[in-house]
């Protein structure tokens, strides 16, 4: 079962993610609450999804709260490579709790008990992490407690592409890297390495989706400052590409 767990304590200067709802919901001022912690922060925001502020081990009514993944079940795979596509047209509809959560752990889940993945990764060390920009925030996928953990309360997914269907889709997957984590590499070899992860990550996805009836293309017509500007990175931080997902148009 998916559930939220407690953030650790950021100075807000540090663009603590609850603070841009909860501030203007307390009457406070930015700059004197640049001591508030994520965690102070974090009770205001959750009542502003309807949730019972304190409750880490669950998921607020506002939030996702998908099942654990399905160990069984999918088409064959051959049937499945026959039927993966690229997919621009997309439908509104949400996706199911449960098919969120299969397709999170699809990507990039923990699928062995020494913790790795799914997907391949450069030199054993996870570089990659998984965003989902929904209609209701962005939110960040922790695959070792298959947890979305809050990131931002903003709709940011007209931000994630060039195109225009990405503001319309459910499902906006971005993929960023910790550039801090490739030690002793180029910023030009930390891309491309980074860009090799993210793209096994991809190709699970479109697998999973051809094999549930998803949609799905993987981007990088993408306007990188801006959607790191609005996602607040770090310096080291760099988006490799951005992966649309949900039902097809009918």
């Amino acid at each position: 079962m998916l559930s939220i767990v407690k953030p650790a304590k950021v100075c807000c200067r540090q663009e603590c993610p609850y603070c841009d709802g909860a501030i203007a919901r307390r009457g406070l001022d930015k700059d004197s609450h640049h001591d508030t912690t994520r965690s102070q922060c974090r009770p205001a925001f959750e009542r502003s999804r309807g949730c019972d502020a304190g409750r880490s081990s669950t998921w607020c009514p506002g939030s996702h709260p998908p099942p654990a993944p399905r160990s069984e079940g999918g088409k064959p795979l051959i049937q499945t490579l026959r039927l993966r596509r690229s997919i621009r047209e997309y439908s509104e509809r949400p996706l199911p709790p449960q098919v969120l959560s299969d397709l999170l752990w699809a990507a990039f889940g923990v699928n062995r008990t020494s913790g790795d993945r799914t997907a391949p990764y450069w030199r054993h060390v996870m570089v990659i992490d998984v965003y989902a920009a929904m209609a209701d925030g962005v939110w960040l996928y922790d695959p070792q407690q298959h947890a979305l953990l809050p990131y931002l309360t903003a709709d940011i997914r007209a931000q994630t592409g060039l195109q225009d269907f990405v503001a319309g889709a459910p499902l906006n997957l971005v993929y960023v890297a910790h550039g801090e984590r490739m030690k002793d590499v180029s910023p030009e070899e930390r891309r491309l390495y980074a860009s090799v992860d993210t793209g096994f990550i991809g190709q699970n996805v479109y697998l999973f989706c051809a094999s549930e009836g998803l949609a799905t293309v993987f981007r990088g017509a993408v306007d990188y400052k801006k959607l790191a500007q609005a996602m607040r990175l770090d310096e080291e931080q760099f988006i490799t590409f951005a992966q649309t997902v949900g039902f097809p148009q009918s």
